[in-house]
């Protein structure tokens, strides 16, 4: 994990700089906007940093994962002096992040005290590994990947609704269109996914503080619904959303690698390793896990798969 988050580290100042090379770059208007947008991102990651060393709960930044980027978005849109594609987009992540705030509020991430609710328990094994354990070291990790990397991405995968003002750019369109009911369709799919997870981890905890019989819940994690076809449907659509939010850039500047595109590479190496360390830690605790990781891809259906 530790090489996971020093490769995630490094490809974090490395990628949106070789992105810049891609196609145009930004230009004055859109720099402006880049620059004040990251005033917002720096306070961010200041203040999650003092919340997190203070109360303990290092999942501050979950917390506004769902709701920094419908923030961001519209503020560049505002900047933009309220092009009709920014509105779209806009429109399109304040959906994406109601149904994910809503979807985290429902497992107790908020509480009138606005530092405690749950923590994310990768955060806590995370601290016991040896390296890690160091109060020192921890809050560095704090500082640098938690807060500092994470906000960043953050605020690199809206970049997509900058990109698209520029001067002379076609209207709206039908491939617009197209995009966004695709992006409609990822919002759907990861709220089933996340749906079927939900209700199976309730009714198993459920069973098992009534002292029940387990049944089809015995083995520990959830492997019907949306999650036979793939390990981690949740995942792939929340990768697809932003994807697809990145395509509408494409259109805009008719450039298919733009300057945009370093945050949609970022996610997807991010998810790559958060999808390996929680993998690591089913198969710890799940002694079946193993065996539907060898039949079930992780993110992309195999169709051909014989049944």
């Amino acid at each position: 994990m530790k090489k996971t988050v020093f490769f995630l580290l490094i490809t974090l100042f490395i990628l949106p700089l070789c992105a810049m090379y891609f196609g145009t770059p930004p230009n004055e208007v859109q720099w402006n906007i880049i620059k004040h947008a990251y005033y917002i991102v720096a306070g961010v990651i200041l203040y999650t940093f003092i919340v997190g060393q203070i109360s303990g709960n290092y999942s501050q930044v979950d917390k506004l994962w769902s709701i920094m980027p419908v923030i961001y978005v519209w503020f560049m849109a505002y900047m933009g002096q309220w092009n009709d594609r920014m509105i779209l987009m806009s429109f399109l992540v304040t959906l994406w992040g109601v149904r994910l705030t809503y979807n985290f509020a429902r497992r107790g991430a908020y509480t009138w005290r606005f530092w405690e609710g749950e923590e994310d328990y990768r955060w806590a094994i995370l601290r016991k590994k040896p390296g890690l354990n160091n109060p020192i070291i921890w809050m560095l990790f704090n500082l640098g990947f938690i807060c500092f990397y994470q906000n960043t991405l953050i605020f690199l995968i809206t970049l997509p609704v900058i990109a698209v003002y520029i001067e002379n750019v076609a209207p709206l369109g039908m491939i617009d269109y197209f995009l966004a009911l695709l992006f409609i369709l990822a919002v759907i799919v990861e709220f089933i996914a996340d749906q079927q997870q939900f209700d199976y981890q309730t009714e198993k905890y459920r069973r098992l503080n009534s002292g029940k019989a387990l049944g089809v819940y015995e083995d520990g994690f959830v492997s019907n619904g949306l999650w036979r076809f793939v390990r981690h449907p949740n995942y792939s659509a929340e990768q697809s959303i932003w994807i697809i939010l990145y395509f509408f850039s494409v259109v805009a500047t008719d450039q298919w690698f733009n300057w945009s595109i370093g945050g949609a590479i970022l996610l997807l190496l991010l998810f790559r390793g958060s999808a390996n360390f929680s993998e690591e830690i089913s198969s710890s605790k799940y002694p079946k896990y193993l065996e539907y990781r060898e039949k079930v891809p992780r993110f992309i259906p195999n169709i051909f798969r014989r049944k």
